[in-house]
């Protein structure tokens, strides 16, 4: 899970140290008399090393995104998860969802010194602030509304999606005082799956991964970006995830609204109760005891209040509050 590529710098500079076999192959990829004037680290990314590169030469100057997997665990798997990506934003380029535009993979890492995809950059940045937070949340439910409407072939569907976790799986805060709250809702997912709709999962949207621009009534989305894990599998799957990012990084109320403005937004959820909820605890769970995954990305992105009891509590209280409205 990514979260807030775009969203900061840490200084522009051209440095060939560790990527110098990679930077040929983005020069390769430029119009004749194109260049690399500057790179610019991007802060917020958990898998990938991201850089901003501008571009200078006989053109208008323009800037890409390079993203590069340079942890083991990731290198390994590059050529699933770069090659879903190239493939998902060549499909979305012909769709009204504000995605980057693809220009090259390099997946297996033959010509680059690591796994890595070359896009467009996007404007805006991500927002992960407490402004706004009513407006972005209604922004992001329509923008899931219209990925979860896209016509995509038969032949052109992601695989199934994955779980993130599993009963045996989910670690309890130590010392919690509600242990019983914990355990009902492992209980909930020890349950089969329950029957849903197919449709197009981005899988890992949350506000780390949807750029903005403009205040108040002029919010608007500009990008979303970070498609490697896109799957086929439910709407509340998605929604579920969101939401739980939403209730860790501005609370209960922010989490549980959102799926209210997807349903006004003209977007469908599993109308029984029981079935929701368990998408809604699949993903919430996933984040057990911490949150500490998404917390670090978030703290390099400014959010420095963010402590591991304070995500714990913040889950709990989502926890609690899902189980009052859907349980």
């Amino acid at each position: 899970m990514d979260v807030g590529e775009h969203a900061d710098v840490v200084g522009a500079r051209v440095d060939d140290r560790g990527w110098s076999n990679t930077r040929a192959w983005v020069e390769k990829t430029l119009g004749e008399g194109d260049r690399i004037r500057a790179v610019v680290p991007l802060r917020g990314g958990w898998t990938s090393r991201m850089r901003r590169l501008d571009i200078e030469g006989k053109g208008e100057p323009r800037s890409f995104v390079l993203r590069s997997f340079v942890k083991p665990f990731f290198v390994r798997h590059a050529q699933g998860l770069l090659t879903r990506e190239a493939d998902m934003l060549r499909f979305l380029a012909e769709t009204s969802v504000p995605a980057a535009d693809f220009h090259g993979v390099d997946a297996l890492a033959a010509h680059c010194d690591h796994p890595s995809l070359l896009m467009s950059w996007l404007p805006g940045s991500v927002r992960l602030d407490d402004e706004d937070v009513p407006r972005r949340t209604e922004l992001l439910a329509r923008q899931l509304v219209d990925i979860h409407g896209l016509f995509v072939p038969t032949r052109a569907r992601p695989r199934t999606y994955e779980a993130w976790t599993a009963p045996d799986r989910v670690r309890l805060p130590e010392g919690t005082p509600r242990p019983e709250l914990w355990r009902r809702a492992v209980d909930v997912i020890r349950r089969p799956p329950p029957p849903y709709r197919s449709c197009f999962l981005h899988r890992d949207f949350h506000p780390g991964n949807v750029l903005f621009t403009g205040h108040g009534a002029d919010l608007a989305v500009t990008g979303v970006v970070d498609w490697v894990e896109t799957s086929w599998g439910p709407a509340d799957l998605d929604v579920a995830h969101c939401s739980t990012a939403l209730a860790l990084l501005h609370g209960v109320d922010a989490g549980m609204r959102l799926a209210d403005d997807y349903s006004a937004a003209g977007g469908v959820l599993d109308g029984d109760h029981g079935g929701h909820l368990y998408w809604r605890l699949l993903d919430a769970l996933a984040f057990a005891p911490d949150a500490e995954k998404v917390a670090g990305p978030w703290r390099e992105l400014g959010r420095h209040d963010f402590t591991p009891m304070t995500l714990t509590h913040r889950l709990e209280d989502y926890l609690r509050a899902l189980f009052s409205r859907y349980g």
